[in-house]
């Protein structure tokens, strides 16, 4: 077994597709339209559905946006210098919630990021 995906649901698709394909660098892998349910799903990764887990962004054409549940914690991608990642996607327009600096309690960096439907992304610096 293996975890394929996580679904996150989105109220302008364009927008999202463009922060985590600009701002974050994720690819478009693909994209299906169901006219009859009137919703559209999305899927981005760094790499091939094959070889990782993804995230499927969905689009219900008639619902611009959601209540983020409480119990919703976040996505986390490892990067390679969290500050730079941080310096990075600000530069593209991407909204750093909690800048890059050890976590608290522990010694591993981390920083966290903000997507436009307000889902959090935390960036975990990759280990020496």
């Amino acid at each position: 077994m293996r975890i394929l995906h996580t679904m996150l649901r989105v109220g302008d698709l364009g927008r999202s597709l463009a922060f985590y394909t600009e701002v974050l660098g994720m690819r478009e892998l693909r994209r299906t339209d169901y006219p009859t349910g009137r919703f559209t799903l999305a899927f981005v990764g760094y790499g091939p559905e094959s070889e990782g887990a993804v995230l499927e962004l969905t689009h219900n054409w008639d619902t611009s946006s959601y209540d983020i549940g409480n119990g919703f914690g976040h996505v986390a991608i490892e990067v390679p210098d969290a500050y730079a990642a941080c310096e990075e996607i600000k530069a593209r327009g991407g909204k750093v919630v909690r800048e890059a600096g050890p976590m608290k309690h522990g010694t591993t960096v981390i920083a966290f990021v903000e997507d436009p439907d307000g889902y959090k992304i935390e960036l975990i610096q990759k280990k020496a």
